[in-house]
């Protein structure tokens, strides 16, 4: 009897720590993530051969910059000019011709102009630097200007033959007024003194390697010429000793352009 009941016990026994065994199992079942692991498994082998590239050192090419293809050369502005209705020369002088102008302006504005014409002129902005690169010597001259009732210190100038070309012209207005030849020529800057009514275009040069000669200048011609350094020429133009407009441009305009290379 007591044999039966303790095998009955026993299976008992068995029988509750098998269920909950099983109860134990079925709950754990449910939390495992399988898929999740999966993925980032997938993930990390996807990564690492990018990390690994980096490890390498490998170059990376540089990304191209937009900025380079917009950056393209300045196109130059399309000129636009009047339709020409009648002109009518109503003085005609030995330097230039005054004309009356009925013309349709580029907005479709009809407009009547008075214009002072003639052949152009040049101006020589001429330089010694044989004794100082940083501050050479400038050829400038000075005569009386009765438009201006005063006398003006200026650089050499002059206008345009017919048919004669600018830097042809400027040799000879330097030679003549200053008796100076240059072995070295470069165009400057070219400019509209004063384009509301005068179609004057000045064309500047820097002239280098002077060479003295006898200067010969025109009958009407009293000029009085000097070499002043470029700091005395730049302290004149401070102080207001010099009112000339193409003095002022070119002188200016070169010391700005050569600044950098005089200081070296």
């Amino acid at each position: 009897m007591d044999g039966a009941r303790s095998t009955a016990v026993r299976i008992l026994f068995m029988t509750v720590i098998r269920g909950e065994t099983d109860r134990m199992a079925s709950k754990k079942k449910p939390g495992k993530v399988v898929a999740p692991k999966k993925e980032l498994k997938k993930t990390a082998k996807k990564s690492k051969p990018a990390a690994s590239k980096k490890a390498k050192g490998k170059p990376s090419k540089a990304p191209k910059s937009k900025g380079k293809k917009l950056a393209k050369a300045p196109q130059l502005p399309v000129v636009e000019v009047a339709q020409l209705i009648s002109s009518e020369v109503v003085y005609q002088g030995p330097l230039f011709r005054v004309l009356h102008d009925k013309i349709i302006e580029p907005s479709g504005k009809h407009n009547e102009r008075d214009v002072i014409r003639h052949n152009g002129s040049v101006v020589i902005l001429a330089i010694d630097s044989s004794k100082s690169k940083k501050n050479p010597w400038i050829v400038i001259e000075r005569q009386y200007r009765h438009a201006a009732n005063q006398y003006l210190w200026e650089l050499p100038a002059g206008k345009l033959d017919a048919g004669e070309t600018p830097l042809a012209g400027a040799q000879r207005e330097l030679a003549e007024e200053t008796g100076y030849s240059a072995k070295k020529w470069k165009p400057l800057v070219e400019y509209y003194a004063s384009p509301g009514f005068l179609g004057e275009s000045m064309k500047v040069f820097v002239a280098e390697g002077l060479v003295a000669g006898d200067a010969t200048p025109e009958e009407d011609e009293e000029i009085e010429f000097r070499l002043v350094k470029m700091s005395e020429v730049l302290k004149m133009i401070e102080k207001g000793a010099i009112k000339d407009g193409k003095t002022l441009t070119s002188v200016l305009l070169y010391a700005r352009l050569t600044a950098g290379k005089r200081k070296k």
